[in-house]
């Protein structure tokens, strides 16, 4: 997309307001299942959480797309989408064991990360087959805030606890039909995810009956010109090799499986809101947005980082702003940003707002959550329409605590 398509549409639709593009998440796509060419059964499993949209998880289905989930309501979206069941992965992490067992019922894949919720389903469902979450212990990942892989995370069982692991699968004669890990986000080194690689491996020949080994995501996009990225086509030479002599070692080949979300996503995904007013104080300009962390929270949560540009004034002699919103808190979105001098009623963009943006909005303050756009063969098609008044009141029910009026005497 170009910046005079999503000025078109801040202009048509209204801000603020989400934009993706369809060709880069199609082109992530592709990029990922080329570095792995080689793999005979590569399953992508589009994490969701990144982005739920029923339009987005639609397009991950014609492309292909199995689909990573993360509780009941997202299988359910993702059926209404167009997954079938077989094509959908559960992924829980501290659930209740009805809703595992609701999952089931669906007829999703489960991944169990838990020996008492493993024990517990094994004893109650051994016929259904179970895909074992494992914590290597290695953070790949760049960002301490977004690893899973250390020793104290909540995600997981433990490498350390494999014996403990068979004896259960053991006693309760349970089908694990694969292994699984997920190490964190923002993945750089190759060579540490490798080793984890090898770890997942170690593991999995404890398992005679497997179908697939999931290696997870957590690849880094670029966030700004320049940035770094993880290096996708060196790791699908070298994981793919690997991979091949595993399978001849095991005896059969079995399915490679990622689940990517942030890959996929990030990059096609353009946030546009307009700029209410400059702000001068003693040391700072302030560039106040007409949004905040109730729509895009990424930067106040953990720090994360996303390019802002005056769509307005692309060209305007650069000036440092620090951005901040209209939350009645902090809700900085970039300090002492250097961009095109802003004025009162100019749109910024914010870029890399695909994963984990929308999702994570909100209606804090009692703000509606935006609008979100597709950018389709070259047109904008509405898929999520501005909340409105009524969002805000739909479920609630008002009581009145006022004292009722006597009843004038006869």
């Amino acid at each position: 997309m170009e910046n005079k398509d999503l000025l078109a549409i801040a202009q048509e639709f209204g801000t603020p307001i989400y934009v993706y593009d369809a060709d880069k998440i199609r082109s992530q796509y592709k990029r990922l299942t080329d570095a792995f060419a080689q793999i005979g059964q590569l399953k992508i499993n589009y994490a969701m959480k990144a982005l739920s949209n029923i339009s987005i998880l639609n397009l991950m289905a014609s492309m292909g797309s199995g689909l990573d989930t993360v509780s009941l309501q997202e299988v359910q979206l993702g059926l209404h989408a167009g997954f079938s069941p077989d094509r959908i992965i559960f992924t829980p992490n501290g659930v209740s064991i009805s809703e595992i067992e609701a999952v089931v019922n669906l007829g999703a894949q489960i991944n169990i990360d838990n020996l008492a919720t493993l024990e517990e389903f094994g004893n109650r469902h051994p016929k259904v087959p179970v895909c074992i979450r494992i914590n290597p212990h290695v953070m790949a990942g760049g960002n301490s805030n977004i690893s899973v892989g250390h020793i104290d995370s909540k995600f997981g069982i433990s490498i350390h606890q494999i014996p403990h692991l068979l004896r259960i699968v053991e006693n309760t004669g349970m089908n694990i039909n694969g292994v699984h890990m997920h190490t964190g986000s923002d993945i750089l080194d190759i060579e540490v995810f490798l080793h984890a690689a090898e770890i997942l491996f170690e593991t999995a020949k404890s398992f005679k009956n497997l179908e697939f080994i999931d290696f997870g995501s957590g690849f880094k996009v670029p966030y700004k010109e320049g940035d770094i990225e993880t290096d996708i086509e060196e790791l699908g030479k070298k994981l793919s090799t690997r991979f091949h002599a595993f399978c001849e070692e095991y005896g059969r080949e079995l399915a490679l499986a990622f689940e990517p979300g942030k890959f996929l996503v990030s990059q096609a995904g353009h946030f546009i809101s307009p700029v209410n007013g400059v702000k001068q104080t003693t040391s700072t300009v302030f560039a106040q947005v007409d949004s905040g962390f109730n729509h895009l929270i990424r930067p106040m949560l953990y720090g994360s980082y996303h390019e802002i540009e005056n769509l307005s004034n692309p060209e305007g002699k650069k000036r440092f702003y620090s951005v901040v919103g209209y939350i009645c808190e902090t809700d900085t979105f970039g300090s002492n940003r250097q961009i095109a001098e802003i004025s009162e009623g100019d749109y910024l963009v914010f870029r890399n707002a695909g994963a984990y943006c929308f999702s994570m909005a909100s209606n804090y303050n009692s703000r509606y959550r935006p609008a979100e756009i597709i950018w389709h063969n070259g047109e904008a098609h509405l898929i999520r329409k501005q909340e409105n008044f009524d969002d805000l009141l739909h479920n609630q029910k008002l009581i009145s605590f006022h004292k009722k009026p006597e009843t004038a005497p006869v």
